[in-house]
């Protein structure tokens, strides 16, 4: 049986590409010095492939910063506003992800949105009345040839022509249907030019199938790929799609000309069943996803090979449920955890090992092999730290624990008597630059080279000095700065029971951001009060409100790798009862505003709108109540919301019953703001002002014309002004021309 490989961590074993952008974006190494770090990325992924035996290999799965915007780039989706920069191309690519301020102009960067239900990022293409569709690049083309130069034939793996149109954005009066004809044409045309140079498969993903899909979908879907499948140029096609099943269209795909279909069998709930039930055809291959490219728990192969056996297809493919970007790249850098920990988990590198496990184990009797029955002692003997105490906290949670009184009405009015904030009042999302002597601090603490006193007095002058600068730029409510925090989940996670943490776990988020999501081995509980006496402290220097900042329950599970042996209800109910222990801590402690992110409360959202409320927001939602639910009235909570799409959720939003949500906006031109109007959203609300992904600092002038956008939407008594997101990855001197402008703007439209 053959293996593949949808697509493979592109950051390099130890984050080379983030190093060498950052170089690139400070001007310290030239373009030619950045693309060779690139090829020696590739050049490394593709042989660790090639070495590991997998018989189908992706290229052009590697990215500077996102697949789809590497899709809009190869077919001129380019804005004429970045056109009009006149910059090379790469600096042309990189302005529509960060944006760009300097001597050839100052525009925003796309849209940032979440990549279907995982924390990875894609900006939004956009596509407008002017927009020409034509095959201007050669980067899957360069990458399959160069993939041969390294030894290595590989499948190129490029986003589908639907799964693009269907995350566009269209700015003008153009529709899908104006554009699809020409967008078919191109891809048409690439195929042909991918097969001269030798390819003799090409992946077209589309994970947009595994959404709910109306008839016009189904339609479009079936119109762009008649067109294509009549024109393969002798080259086979795969269609893959992941992260769930394709239910709506399963008997449109197979009649189609496809060479290949791959389909999910982790999360495709019905995907078994969709081919029990309508068979799947023999001239045809499957591509099983059986290994989850998106958790780090080794592989069950007994349940694998039983999917397998189950399946009625002639030719089957052992492959990755989706690509394993989502996943670390690879245990070997994992020196200091524990064996007992680590034999029970599979990174991307180990994940190639199991494919081609369970590859040479499917068709023997293979109860009987040593690999099988290796693998079976892992499960038998793994033990999770129980908690029987917090087993039974957890059940003894009552209807009542959910309800926050009295009504938001009244605490609202008791609120502002008590706080007396001004009109338009401003603060931050949390987090203030994370700059060397702070990461120095934090490493050297983790090393050992400086005691705890040392480190607890760095950071309390950090504070200081954050308080002051706030109140020198006349902010209304401030924050402490999260100088002691490494990330927003894993620093709570290591202050809880329950998790376990890796030295190089990294998995990228977007761009050069990478995240080390700690791992749930266990029950959680809260070990001792976590940012308490940080909060504390910045309360005593200075007169003004300041608030408490957490994270809530429901991101700390989504950014974790989850436990696969109990359900996320359990297990975000377990959090949510220790994040409400630091909620009453800090109340206790003369802390009356308290911010409870939820930056990832969409992210695990169901693709398909019927599953939403049974299988997530009927817990989801309640979990972020049992928080806050037994704060007094004057307490006011916040909480915070990113990088996602919430038009269609506002009102499960505003069922979370806080007192203040602040929202990421600036990205996507506001669009919320029409959504919370319609729903008649009770909560106080701060859509962000600026876009804090970007190195630009917004005038006061734009930031006055996003408040007056949001004015004609939000009352004046709810809105208050804000970045949309922390501020932990901008640099000291931006941060304070951006909130100097930010605080001048809220003042303006007060006058």
């Amino acid at each position: 049986m053959n293996t593949s490989v949808t697509g493979y961590p592109r950051i390099g074993k130890d984050r080379e590409l983030k190093f060498a952008s950052e170089k690139y974006f400070a001007g310290e190494i030239g373009e030619a010095e950045l693309l060779a770090a690139a090829k020696e990325i590739r050049k490394g992924d593709l042989l660790k492939q090639k070495e590991a035996g997998i018989t189908y290999i992706s290229s052009n799965d590697f990215s500077f910063y996102d697949n789809v915007l590497d899709t809009a780039f190869l077919f001129n989706v380019i804005p004429q506003r970045y056109k009009d920069l006149d910059l090379s191309d790469i600096g042309t690519y990189f302005a529509m992800a960060r944006g760009y301020q300097g001597e050839n102009g100052n525009v925003k960067a796309l849209a940032l949105k979440k990549w279907f239900n995982t924390n990875y990022h894609y900006l939004v293409p956009e596509i407008d009345d002017d927009t020409k569709i034509e095959l201007t690049g050669t980067k899957p083309v360069d990458e399959f040839v160069e993939a041969k130069e390294f030894g290595v034939d590989t499948k190129p793996a490029i986003v589908g022509p639907f799964t693009f149109l269907k995350l566009a954005k269209f700015t003008g009066s153009k529709k899908i249907s104006d554009v699809s004809s020409a967008l078919t044409a191109e891809y048409i045309k690439l195929v042909s030019v991918i097969a001269e140079k030798g390819a003799s498969l090409i992946e077209f993903d589309e994970p947009y199938l595994v959404r709910d899909l109306g008839a016009e979908d189904i339609a479009l879907f079936k119109e762009i790929y008649s067109s294509i499948l009549s024109n393969k140029s002798g080259v086979k096609v795969l269609l893959q799609t992941y992260f769930g099943d394709i239910r709506d269209i399963y008997n449109d795909v197979i009649a189609l000309d496809f060479d290949a279909v791959g389909l999910d069998f982790i999360e495709g709930r019905k995907t078994a069943a969709l081919i029990e039930q309508n068979g799947f055809p023999s001239d045809k291959i499957l591509f099983a996803g059986v290994v989850n490219g998106k958790n780090i728990w080794r592989n069950n192969y007994k349940k694998s090979l039983e999917i397998l056996k189950g399946i009625k297809a002639e030719n089957i493919v052992v492959s990755t449920s989706c690509s394993l970007l989502h996943v670390p790249y690879t245990l070997e850098s994992e020196t200091k955890l524990s064996d007992d920990y680590k034999k029970h988990f599979a990174f991307a590198e180990e994940k190639l090992g199991e494919l081609n496990e369970i590859a040479d184990l499917f068709g023997k009797d293979y109860e009987n092999e040593v690999a099988f029955r290796k693998n079976q002692a892992l499960f038998e003997g793994r033990v999770n730290s129980e908690d029987k105490g917090v087993q039974a906290a957890v059940a003894a949670i009552t209807d009542a624990d959910y309800v926050r009184l009295p009504a938001f009405a009244e605490r609202e009015k008791i609120q502002k008597d008590i706080l007396k904030l001004p009109l338009f009042p401003t603060t931050t999302i949390g987090s203030f630059p994370q700059t060397s002597d702070v990461r120095k601090n934090r490493l050297d603490f983790r090393k050992g080279n400086i005691t705890k006193e040392q480190y607890v007095e760095f950071n309390k002058k950090k504070i200081a000095e954050c308080i002051k600068l706030q109140e020198e730029i006349g902010l209304d409510v401030l924050v402490h700065g999260e100088f002691e925090r490494n990330d927003m989940v894993e620093y709570f996670g290591e202050n809880l029971n329950g998790y376990v943490f890796t030295e190089k776990a990294w998995v990228q988020s977007y761009g050069t951001r990478n995240v080390k999501p700690p791992i749930i081995w266990g029950d959680v509980s809260r070990k001792a009060p976590i940012t308490v006496e940080w909060s504390k402290f910045a309360k005593s220097c200075t007169d003004k409100p300041v608030k408490g900042m957490l994270t809530g329950p429901v991101t700390i599970l989504n950014w974790s790798f989850p436990r696969e042996d109990i359900s996320i209800k359990e297990s975000i109910l377990q959090i949510a009862l220790a994040i409400r222990d630091e909620v009453l801590d800090l109340e206790a402690n003369g802390i009356n505003i308290i911010q409870i992110d939820e930056a990832a409360l969409r992210e695990k959202l169901p693709l398909r709108k019927s599953d939403w409320y049974s299988e997530y927001l009927d817990f989801a939602i309640p979990a972020f109540r049992l928080v806050h639910s037994k704060v007094k009235p004057e307490t006011q909570i916040h909480t915070h919301m990113c990088y996602s799409e919430f038009t269609d959720i506002i009102p499960a939003i505003d069922a979370m019953d806080a007192d203040v949500i602040t929202f990421e906006a600036s990205r996507s031109d506001l669009q919320i703001l029409d959504s919370l109007k319609e729903n008649n959203f009770k909560t106080e609300v701060g859509p962000g002002v600026y876009d804090i992904h970007s190195p630009r600092v917004p005038s006061v002038e734009e930031i006055v014309a996003a408040l007056t956008k949001m004015r004609s939407r939000i009352e004046d008594s709810k809105l208050w002004v804000n970045p949309d997101c922390g501020l932990k990855t901008r640099g000291d001197e931006e941060t304070k021309k951006s909130l100097v402008n930010l605080v001048a703007a809220a003042k303006q439209i007060r006058g």
